[in-house]
C-alpha cells in the first residue's frame, strides 16, 4: 500500500530533519542523459526526497543497457525518460517528475534547462558534454553542474573522486578512463560515479559547496 503524501513527508522530515527537507523539497535538479549515470542519479535524488527532478533523454532502453541502467527487461523499446518515470514512481511516488524524449542542443538546452537549480551532466559523447558545460556555466548563472568523466572498465573504485573545478562546476570520476580503451562500462564503477553526482547535488542543497 502506497503512504499518503504526509506519511511520507513526515518520514523523510524524520530521516533528514525540517531543513535539510525543506531544501531538498523545495528543489529542481535537471539530469540530462539517462543511461547508466542519469538514470542511477535519478534514482538516489529521488530516494532522497528532491522534489523536482527533471528527465531528458531521446534515447530508448536497450537490451546493452541493463546490465548498468535502471531499468526493467519489459521496457526494452520504451523511451528512457518515460520508463524512468515510471519505476520513480514506483520508488519515491510524491517526486515531481517531468520526462523531456528530446536531444539537447545547443539550441535548445537554455530552455530546457531554465527553472534547473542544478545541472547533472550524463552524457557519453565528449562534445555533449564539453557543449553542455560550456553553455550552462556560460548561459545559465543561476545553476550548479554537476558533470562526469571517466569511469569506464574494471580498474580500482578508489580513482574516482570528486573535484569542485570552480565556484559552480564539480566534476566527479576518475578523468582518464575512456571507454574505448577498456572492457566499457562496469555497473559498479558507473554507478559509483554517479553516486558521486548525487552526493554532490544533495551537499550543495546543503549549503556544503567544498568537496
Amino acid at each position: 500500500m502506497i503512504p499518503s503524501k504526509k506519511e511520507w513527508t513526515d518520514a523523510l522530515i524524520a530521516r533528514h530533519g525540517a531543513t535539510l527537507h525543506k531544501q531538498f523539497s523545495s528543489a529542481t535538479v535537471a539530469i540530462c542523459g539517462l543511461g547508466g549515470l542519469g538514470s542511477n542519479i535519478a534514482v538516489a535524488l529521488a530516494r532522497a526526497g528532491i522534489g523536482k527532478l527533471l528527465l531528458i533523454d531521446f534515447d530508448r532502453v536497450d537490451i546493452t543497457n541493463l546490465h548498468r541502467q535502471q531499468y526493467k527487461a519489459n521496457q526494452i523499446g520504451s523511451y528512457k525518460a518515460d520508463a524512468l518515470v515510471e519505476n520513480l514512481l514506483e520508488i519515491a511516488p510524491y517526486t515531481e517528475l517531468q520526462a523531456v524524449t528530446a536531444k539537447i542542443t545547443e539550441e535548445n538546452f537554455a530552455c530546457l534547462l531554465k527553472d534547473a537549480d542544478i545541472v547533472c551532466e550524463a552524457f557519453d559523447d565528449a562534445e555533449c558534454k564539453a557543449m553542455i558545460v560550456n553553455g550552462v556555466l556560460e548561459q545559465l548563472p543561476q545553476c550548479y553542474l554537476v558533470a562526469a568523466s571517466g569511469m569506464a572498465g574494471i580498474d580500482t573504485p578508489n580513482t574516482i573522486k570528486t573535484r569542485k573545478v570552480t565556484k559552480r562546476f564539480y566534476l566527479c570520476g576518475d578523468e582518464v578512463s575512456d571507454v574505448a580503451n577498456s572492457i566499457g562500462l562496469v555497473a559498479p564503477r558507473v554507478m559509483l560515479c554517479a553516486a558521486h553526482q548525487a552526493h554532490t547535488v544533495l551537499r550543495i542543497l546543503a549549503g556544503k559547496y567544498e568537496v
